[in-house]
C-alpha cells in the first residue's frame, strides 16, 4: 500500500479472495431463492384455483362501472332524483358465509342472461332502500320515519319495475362494451329475511364473487347495492372483456355442434308429407291433360309451385286432408292484386295486460298511481295487428327503447278460423 491507496496486486488479491468466498454464500442464497420461487409458484397455482386474479378483478370492475353507470341514469329518470352507483369493490366468499352475515331483511333480484352471456346474477338491496325507491315511484317523497318498514306487494312490484329498467340499460351498455348482443330475462324480485329462513339460491356454485357498489339517491339513500354471481360466471365475463375472441370461439363451437342436428330434423320431417300429398293431387291432372289445348290453362294453374307448397304446408300443420280442400289456390292475377296492398300501413299494438276498475277508482287516478294488471311478470304479452291477435312475445329493451321479442306466432289455421 502506498499513500493510502491499494496497489493493483492488492486489488487482485482481494477480488480473488472474494471470489473464493462467494460460492459458499451464493449456494445458500440460491437454495433460498429456489425455495422462495417454489413457494411463490405453489401460491400462484393455489390462487388460480380458488381466487380471481388482479386482472380479472379489474375487468369485472370495469364492466360494473359501465353497466351500473347506465343503470344509474335509468333509475334517475324514473325517480327524478340524482343517482350515483360507483366505486365497486370485489371480494370472493361462499354463499353460506354471505347469506349468514345478513342481519336484516333484504330485497333480492334474480337476473338471468338469455343471450350473449350465460348464468344468473343476484342483486341485493336493503329493505329500507327498496322502500324509498318504491315510495318515490308511487309519488311519495321517500321520507321514512323511525317506525319499522313493511314492504307490500305494491312496493315489490315497483322495485321490480325499477330493476327491470336498470338492468335493461345495463345490458345495452354491456352489448356495446362486448360488441355482441346481451339480453336478459325479466328480473325476479322477492323480499327475504335471511335471519328467519334459509335462502334457496339459484346460483349453482358455492363459491361466489360479490361486487359491492355505493348507491346514492339524492339525500335519501347512501347505501350499498350488491351484485352476486358464481366464480365461474365471473371468470367468464372477465375473459370475454380481456379476450374478445373468446366469445367468437365459443359461439362457433356451439354452432358446429348444433347445426348437424338441425339439418337432419329439417330434412327428414317435411320430406314425407311434401312428396306424398302432391302426388295424389297431380295424378288426376295428368289424366285430363291429353284432352286438348283448350284445357291447358287449368293444369298450369294447378301446377303453380306457390299454391302446391302452401297446400302441402297447411295440410301438414293441420294434420288432416279435409282442411286443405276449401282453401283456394292463389292464381297469378290474385297474387298481383295482393301486391297492390303490400304497402298499406297496419297498426301493431302490444297489450301488457288488462284489468277492470270501478268508476270510483278510475276517477281517483293521479300521477304516481300504479294500476295493477291481471298479467303475471313472466306471462307473454299479446301482439295485435289491427286488433287481431297474431303473436305473443316478451318485452325487452333495445337501445334504451322498449321492444317486443316474438316468442310464439298464431298458426295460419287458427287465424283463418277466426276470419270465418
Amino acid at each position: 500500500m502506498s499513500d493510502g491507496f491499494l496497489s493493483q496486486e492488492e486489488i487482485d488479491a482481494l477480488l480473488k479472495q472474494k471470489t473464493d468466498e462467494d460460492p459458499v454464500e451464493d449456494t445458500g442464497s440460491s437454495e433460498d431463492e429456489l425455495d422462495n420461487d417454489e413457494e411463490k409458484d405453489s401460491y400462484i397455482e393455489e390462487e388460480d384455483d380458488n381466487d380471481i386474479s388482479t386482472m380479472e378483478k379489474d375487468a369485472l370492475g370495469e364492466i360494473g362501472n359501465i353497466s351500473m353507470g347506465s343503470a344509474a341514469t335509468a333509475l334517475s329518470s324514473i325517480l327524478q332524483q340524482k343517482v350515483n352507483i360507483t366505486t365497486p369493490t370485489i371480494g370472493l366468499t361462499t354463499q353460506e358465509e354471505l347469506f349468514s352475515s345478513f342481519e336484516a331483511p333484504y330485497v333480492v333480484i334474480d337476473v338471468n342472461f338469455t343471450e350473449g352471456l350465460t348464468g344468473s346474477n343476484l342483486f341485493i338491496i336493503g329493505n329500507r332502500d327498496a322502500y324509498i325507491i318504491a315510495d318515490l315511484m308511487m309519488g311519495g317523497d321517500g321520507r321514512t320515519g323511525e317506525e319499522e318498514i313493511q314492504l307490500t306487494e305494491l312496493h315489490i312490484s315497483a322495485v321490480a319495475e325499477a330493476m327491470n329498467q336498470m338492468m335493461g340499460s345495463a345490458a345495452t351498455s354491456m352489448s356495446s362494451l362486448f360488441s355482441f348482443p346481451v339480453m336478459i330475462s325479466p328480473p325476479l324480485t322477492e323480499f327475504h329475511d335471511f335471519t328467519k329462513e334459509k335462502y334457496e339460491s339459484p346460483l349453482r356454485d358455492e363459491r361466489i364473487v360479490v361486487i359491492s357498489f355505493n348507491l346514492v339517491v339524492g339525500d335519501l339513500v347512501d347505501s350499498q347495492l350488491m351484485q352476486v354471481t358464481s366464480l365461474e360466471i365471473a371468470k367468464q365475463q372477465a375473459k370475454v372483456l380481456l379476450d374478445p375472441s373468446f366469445f367468437t370461439q365459443a359461439a362457433e363451437s356451439e354452432a358446429e355442434e348444433t347445426t348437424p342436428v338441425v339439418d337432419e330434423a329439417e330434412v327428414e320431417a317435411p320430406d314425407e308429407p311434401a312428396l306424398d300429398k302432391p302426388k295424389e293431387e297431380m295424378e288426376p291432372v295428368e289424366m285430363v291433360e291429353p284432352a286438348g289445348m283448350a284445357q291447358a290453362e287449368e293444369p298450369r294453374q294447378m301446377e303453380d309451385p306457390i299454391g302446391a307448397e302452401d297446400s302441402a304446408v297447411l295440410a301438414g300443420v293441420g294434420g288432416a286432408v279435409e282442411e286443405e280442400e276449401p282453401l283456394k289456390i292463389i292464381t297469378q292475377q290474385e297474387q298481383r292484386n295482393l301486391d297492390l296492398i303490400l304497402d298499406i300501413p297496419l297498426r301493431v299494438s302490444v297489450i301488457l295486460g288488462r284489468t277492470k276498475k270501478p268508476i270510483g277508482n278510475v276517477l281517483g287516478l293521479r300521477p304516481g298511481t300504479i294500476v295493477e294488471l291481471d298479467s303475471l311478470i313472466n306471462e307473454p304479452v299479446e301482439i295485435l295487428v289491427n286488433g287481431i291477435l297474431v303473436a305473443e312475445g316478451q318485452v325487452v329493451v333495445v337501445n334504451e327503447n322498449f321492444g317486443v321479442q316474438i316468442q310464439n306466432i298464431v298458426s295460419p289455421e287458427e287465424r283463418l278460423r277466426k276470419l270465418k
